[in-house]
């Protein structure tokens, strides 16, 4: 089975919206506790949440707050900072997920340049690993970067699947390609091979033509889904949708 891992970094977007400077109020909300347990009822597999360097959504007391409330691993997507990694060690996530980080940024913005920065990444991959999480790194699904990743000492890759979201349907294929040949690559390597980044209801079913994926990390398109029919339905609906994928 494709497992689901629930981003709910903006149900805090949420919060922060009014409450930003008012975290201990009674009336702060959404609840992001709330919203994690509700997603396991709706069948999640894990829990993505990503405490940004401006802690602009996801503060690191929310992350200890799902953890402990919701009994499903963790996946801290984070950047590779020594404040980062001081806080990845104090939470122990089971599954850290390195990213690239612009405070300009809406949201992440293209893959980490893995070959880049091998050296600092390989450095942080093994600080990480020893503390006992599984690390991953969120990459263009590009041969240069999955290569890279492997060399660093990454247990997974997560490719970002941006550009395949954003395409018109022309480019749709090509980018579908691109993906397929990264998780043949990623899966030769001995890396596990998850994707992520604009999936959403109506172009899920596409990523099926891509091989060897083990998780799809998704959250927007699942929060914006849970304003209407709550959080537990939204996963709900998309598990369902997943079910179908054919693997291999």
């Amino acid at each position: 089975m494709l497992k689901l891992g629930v981003n709910i970094d903006h149900v805090a977007t949420l919060r922060q919206a009014r409450y930003a400077t008012m975290l201990d109020s009674p009336n702060a909300e959404p609840d992001i506790v709330a919203a994690g347990l509700a997603a396991v009822r709706g069948g999640a597999d894990s829990i993505t949440m990503h405490v940004r360097g401006d802690r602009r959504h996801v503060q690191e007391e929310d992350v200890v707050l799902v953890r402990d409330a919701c009994g499903l691993p963790i996946n801290f997507e984070m950047a590779s900072t020594s404040e980062m990694v001081g806080m990845a060690l104090r939470l122990a996530p089971d599954f850290v997920c390195l990213v690239p980080e612009n405070r300009k940024e809406v949201t992440t913005e293209g893959g980490l340049d893995v070959a880049g920065q091998k050296e600092s990444l390989r450095a942080t991959v093994g600080v990480l690993r020893e503390g006992g999480s599984q690390v991953s790194m969120f990459i263009d699904p590009e041969e240069e970067q999955i290569q890279a990743s492997a060399e660093v000492g990454a247990d997974m890759i997560e490719l970002h699947t941006g550009c395949f979201a954003n395409s018109d349907k022309d480019k749709k294929s090509r980018e579908i390609m691109r993906l397929q040949a990264g998780a043949r690559l990623g899966n030769a390597l001995g890396l596990g091979v998850n994707a992520g980044h604009g999936i959403n209801y109506g172009n899920v079913r596409e990523l099926f033509e891509v091989p060897h994926l083990k998780e799809l990390n998704i959250g927007h398109s699942i929060v914006s889904r849970s304003i209407v029919a709550g959080m537990e339905e939204a996963v709900r609906e998309m598990m369902g949708i997943m079910g179908a994928y054919p693997g291999g």
